[in-house]
């Protein structure tokens, strides 16, 4: 109740409802605690949820908890401590592309408050990869596993998109724990066409190859490759998709990403439903839940579904899990419900 009547009032009112300018100001915030062992722990006590019924092995990881921090909210890797002390099992930042970019021109973040979304345009703002990895390689102690997603830099051409990513999996491969292929940003032109069967299963096997050979220099086994779905691809091609992902023996499937649907907003969010990019939140639930099912029956749960999209609070978490996902995560719902969001949902899961 106090994030919700003090802390998001003040961050949605911040410079006249700039949404990237909250973000920002949070980040800033987070690192200033990330500098203080004393903050960090008295978050750790406060929101972070032990329990042996919460932790799970999915593609060969051990994870604290179910519940993860989605890709874009920590882009650069900046805050990792406190993602930790706030109670996430595990989180992924990026989408980190090859070369650094500043993404899109501003304004390019939206939130529909009435609606419990926010549409973002923000283009895979990044520092880029090289940078990435020096900042992990200075931070290398971590809590909770790790995932870094990686896409295409706007630069490169689709055509060799490939390459690009194979630069970024080779440069961040010794920091991360498992890397997420994005191939469904509707925010890269062009992009989603490597959601396409022969595209992206040239872009998979690639990265598999790159991977297995990094895993055999290290002496150890490869580490887990993600694809991360649009709800936007109709069943067909899902079900076309999830095939490469199993022929190309990938380690999981993310579902879903932002979508370019605009069905089930609320009226007074009409003016920002016209902007263009991404809407993630509340309206996005049902496709999500329906495309966690669908992947779960069409491989008889052979493959391990991250499941993300409208997930706020106890009940929505259920409903992922029951629909078929191993691990959850959180963006949007984080936003509207602040950090007791993860706890909430901890604790209901630890009662069983």
């Amino acid at each position: 109740m106090i994030y919700k009547q003090l802390v998001r009032r003040s961050l949605f009112r911040m410079q006249g409802g700039d949404a990237e300018a909250a973000h920002e100001w949070t980040l800033d915030a987070l690192s200033e605690i990330c500098n203080s062992r004393a903050q960090l722990a008295a978050l750790r006590r406060w929101y972070a949820v032990r329990s042996p019924k919460l932790e799970r092995t999915v593609f060969g990881l051990r994870f604290p908890n179910p519940v993860g921090l989605a890709a874009g909210m920590d882009k650069n890797g900046v805050v990792l401590p406190a993602w930790a002390a706030l109670g996430f099992g595990f989180v992924e930042i990026g989408t980190v592309t090859r070369y650094a970019q500043p993404g899109n021109p501003k304004p390019r973040l939206f939130r529909l408050p009435d609606s419990e979304a926010v549409i973002n345009r923000m283009g895979f703002n990044n520092e880029g990869a090289d940078a990435l990895a020096t900042r992990l390689r200075m931070h290398a102690h971590r809590v909770v596993p790790l995932g870094i997603s990686i896409g295409k830099s706007k630069a490169t051409p689709v055509a060799e998109a490939i390459e690009d990513y194979r630069y970024s999996l080779r440069t961040l491969y010794p920091y991360g724990d498992y890397f997420a292929v994005n191939v469904s940003s509707p925010n890269t032109p062009g992009l989603r066409g490597l959601q396409d069967r022969a595209a992206l299963s040239e872009l998979l096997e690639a990265l598999r190859i790159d991977t297995n050979r990094l895993a055999s220099i290290q002496g150890k086994p490869p580490k887990p490759l993600l694809v991360k779905v649009a709800p936007d691809l109709p069943d067909t091609a899902i079900r076309e998709l999830v095939q490469v992902c199993l022929d190309r023996r990938i380690s999981g499937v993310i579902a879903t990403n932002t979508t370019l649907d605009r069905r089930g907003l609320a009226e007074s969010d009409a003016a920002a439903a016209r902007e263009q990019g991404g809407l993630s939140g509340r309206p996005l639930a049902a496709r999500a839940l329906e495309v966690v099912a669908l992947i779960s029956k069409e491989t008889e749960g052979r493959l391990p579904i991250v499941g993300v999209g409208g997930i706020f609070g106890p009940d929505d978490a259920k409903r992922m899990f029951d629909a078929g996902a191993s691990l959850i995560q959180v963006f949007t719902g984080f936003i509207y419900e602040g950090p007791a969001l993860v706890r909430r949902i901890n604790r209901a899961l630890a009662r069983g």
